[in-house]
């Protein structure tokens, strides 16, 4: 497993070895020991989630609030996705900052999120199968969106021909009004 870190540092993008002959491949998708190491710290992923997007579709930004916030680690099976996570830490160096990653069937790769980050991502292929670990479980009163396009942040955001946003996604808060972490 290769670890690369992101311009947020405890953001992290995580590249399998892979092993592939004529017949395929195989690669390791989580190794505990290996996934504590490359963090630093040991994590309880509680619930694994599984979604499919057609070419447009963005998610995001979303998060839960504290005390049910939740770390992802996330990854494209099917298509391409350009995914991103904002840290919503107070205390933290990089505060408001934002980190992009292309993540695909192709590439295998993954990233690591951790808790008091918004999450978001958008398919840029036909279709896209993502999949995603998280430390703690979908609690819906907890639930929170940031607008995709807000001004603070300033995401860069591929060129689509069309856009399709979930009402809530359309209806996010600014970043200035968004619960934040400590």
């Amino acid at each position: 497993m290769n670890i690369i870190d992101t311009e947020i540092p405890d953001v992290k993008i995580i590249e399998p070895r892979l092993f592939g002959d004529e017949r395929g491949f195989f690669f390791e998708s989580f190794n505990k020991k290996a996934f504590t190491d490359a963090v630093g710290y040991e994590v309880d992923f509680v619930q694994d989630n599984h979604s499919l997007s057609v070419k447009g579709v963005l998610r995001g930004l979303h998060y839960q609030s504290a005390p049910y916030a939740q770390g992802k680690l996330v990854r494209c099976v099917e298509g391409e996705v350009l995914d991103v996570a904002v840290d919503l830490r107070k205390s933290s160096s990089t505060f408001g900052h934002w980190v992009a990653v292309n993540l695909s069937a192709e590439n295998k790769r993954q990233l690591w999120i951790p808790e008091g980050f918004a999450h978001g991502f958008i398919t840029l292929s036909d279709r896209a199968q993502f999949l995603y670990k998280t430390t703690n479980y979908y609690h819906p009163a907890s639930e929170k969106c940031i607008i995709w396009n807000d001004d603070n942040l300033d995401i860069t955001w591929p060129k689509m021909p069309e856009m399709t946003l979930s009402k809530k996604d359309k209806e996010g808060l600014s970043f200035r009004q968004a619960e934040l972490f400590e």
